[in-house]
């Protein structure tokens, strides 16, 4: 047995109750339907600024009505700590997802995202810290490597950051690893490499790029790539995310608290190869991809050229082991991303 599924047989058998930040969002509604699904306690955060009540809407129909019960959403910001302190109540373990999470975003809205991404992350420790919550995993980024040249990236190897969103994760991992050394907290961080899956919106400017990709492909419009089409990224299914959260909060080896891991499958795929394998995977049921082409434009300010984890350390402290690489991911996220495809976008919220 893998230690995630013991993690989940653990789980199943004890109830306990946890705080998930940006609950509404992608992986903050993937985290929320595991977790109703092994039977636990959930009260979830979100301001809707970037999160959709739909997300929600299908995890409530997946799970169905007697595990819903057991899910309480707080509409709040994390920017107000009155928000933070009454979602930590009475908690066992913190996931903190909520952030304003786009390197483009960041560069056009500096001070927006810092608010979010460092004051409400302070805020959060701080709520964390007084409710004594057992543990508090967060979500950090592969950004944090910066300018770094060395592949694959390991922990402990970071360069100069390219965005402000870099820069608030480096300080959120400064800030977490101060918070456990000053008041004994228990922390996690995980650098997330370019995460995907059902729930990931496919509109607006700053959507990420496979269900971006995919709406394109199946709307017969262009798909627009950055560069040369070279630029490489580890991309790693949301499951996998899902369980080094678990891992996370979970693990009883205290050689693996107060550290961070890449949260990544340990492989590189180029824009062109993704392009090739989306392509593949949808012909057999849109036929009209097969003819289409990429459209290549300028390199984006702050984007990383290459970028692939090294996840010996998630590998050796916390058991970790990736369910899904690339193409079983696509494999498992394209017919939810098609799916919603038929329907109109969402319409996201304007709360602050």
């Amino acid at each position: 047995m893998t230690a995630y599924e013991e993690a989940r047989k653990h789980l199943a058998a004890k109830r306990y109750r946890w705080c998930v930040t940006g609950v509404a969002g992608f992986i903050g509604s993937n985290l929320l339907e595991t977790l109703l699904d092994l039977g636990q306690d959930v009260v979830g955060l979100d301001n809707f600024a970037t999160g959709f009540m739909a997300n929600l809407d299908h995890v409530r129909a997946a799970v169905g009505a007697s595990a819903w019960r057991h899910f309480s959403l707080i509409e709040g910001d994390i920017r107000r700590p009155v928000d933070c302190e009454r979602a930590c109540r009475a908690v066992d373990f913190v996931l903190h997802q909520a952030a304003i999470g786009s390197v483009p975003r960041s560069i056009a809205d500096p001070r927006t995202t810092h608010e979010a991404n460092i004051d409400g992350f302070v805020n959060m420790l701080i709520a964390a810290r007084d409710a004594k919550v057992r543990r508090f995993v967060y979500a950090s980024s592969s950004s944090v490597y910066g300018d770094h040249p060395v592949l694959p990236k390991v922990e402990d190897a970071v360069g100069q950051p390219l965005s402000p969103y870099a820069v608030t994760k480096c300080v959120n991992e400064m800030y977490a690893s101060v918070f456990a050394r000053s008041y004994g907290m228990a922390t996690i961080g995980l650098r997330y490499f370019n995460v995907f899956g059902p729930r990931q919106d496919p509109e607006g400017a700053y959507a990420a790029v496979i269900p971006r990709w995919v709406a394109a492909m199946i709307r017969r419009r262009p798909v627009h790539i950055f560069g040369d089409g070279e630029t490489s990224r580890d991309f790693c299914y949301v499951a996998n995310a899902v369980q080094m959260n678990l891992l996370g909060a979970l693990s009883a080896n205290e050689a693996a608290l107060n550290e961070v891991y890449n949260v990544a499958v340990g492989d590189r795929t180029t824009l062109k190869e993704l392009y090739a394998l989306l392509r593949e995977l949808l012909c057999a049921r849109h036929p009209w991809v097969a003819a289409q082409e990429p459209v290549y434009g300028d390199f984006r300010a702050g984007d990383v050229r290459h970028s692939q984890a090294d996840i010996a350390k998630a590998s050796r402290l916390l058991a970790y082991a990736p369910t899904h690489r690339i193409r079983g991911g696509l494999e498992q996220a394209l017919a939810w991303y098609v799916g919603q495809l038929a329907e109109e976008p969402a319409v996201c919220s304007s709360g602050a």
